[in-house]
């Protein structure tokens, strides 16, 4: 999901920060979701099947040029918004924190585009919500697989305003993920170092020996809980975005 702030600098993509003189081993690895592990559904793709699950069969054309409209609108998983209407600006501030608010804010920015389909802002909102409306790095099982193997734990740290458990298990991904830091669990939004000290909490590693690896300056915040940091590059549906690069740093040999 979009992170709600951001520092003033991070790394290069594809490059480590390391916040002391000598990195240590990494015994842990926290990834980003959005646009680390997993990238939402084209857009089109987004609108045609919520206006479906809606019983309104659109041609692509129409589905197009609605996804440019809801996409400038703001898009769960998507660029942010243009603009916050001034009735929804408590909703958005607090959208990676509770689940009301998170559904209220993007439920209410699609509200904003005139689709004339009725319930469509709930059906794209609710899209969101199923395995079906992301899609997996095609590095992402093979980069896991390789950690467990190694004995490396793995953590997931998102700002984002529902459970994606779910999601990894359909993708038969969950076995591969030790614990999940979610913010609206934990009530910390990255970059708050807060949210990082406690993924090294729950997976029992101190901050120097633990990985976050992600695509944004959020993620990059990790560096001030004393955590090393790998920004990767953003790619687009389906294509591979480098996450292979953990491995060199997490996997000896």
């Amino acid at each position: 999901m979009p992170d709600r702030t951001e520092p003033a600098k991070t790394p290069a993509p594809g490059r480590v920060t390391v916040p002391t003189a000598s990195r240590r081993p990494v015994e842990a690895v926290f990834f980003d979701f959005h646009g680390t592990l997993a990238q939402v559904e084209e857009a089109t793709a987004w609108v045609t099947a919520a206006a479906a699950a809606c019983g309104t069969t659109l041609d692509r054309a129409r589905a197009t040029a609605l996804a440019d409209r809801l996409l400038t609108a703001g898009r769960a998983g998507g660029p942010l918004p243009s603009r916050i209407p001034p009735a929804l600006a408590e909703l958005w501030a607090d959208r990676d924190l509770y689940p009301h608010a998170h559904r209220g804010a993007y439920t209410g920015l699609a509200a904003t585009v005139d689709t004339g389909i009725d319930g469509l802002a709930d059906a794209l909102y609710e899209r969101g919500l199923v395995p079906e409306g992301w899609v997996p790095y095609p590095d992402a099982a093979p980069t896991l697989t390789a950690l467990r193997a190694a004995g490396v734990r793995v953590g997931v740290v998102s700002n984002i305003g529902f459970d994606i458990r779910p999601l990894f298990t359909a993708w038969k991904l969950a076995d591969l993920v030790d614990e999940y830091v979610l913010s609206y669990e934990v009530g910390r939004c990255k970059p708050d170092p807060g949210i990082f000290l406690r993924a090294c909490a729950v997976l029992t590693v101190d901050p120097e020996r633990a990985l976050m690896v992600g695509d944004t300056p959020a993620d990059a915040g990790a560096v001030a809980a004393g955590c090393p940091v790998l920004v990767l590059p953003t790619a687009e549906v389906g294509r591979p975005n480098g996450l292979g690069a953990v491995l060199d740093l997490a996997v000896p040999g």
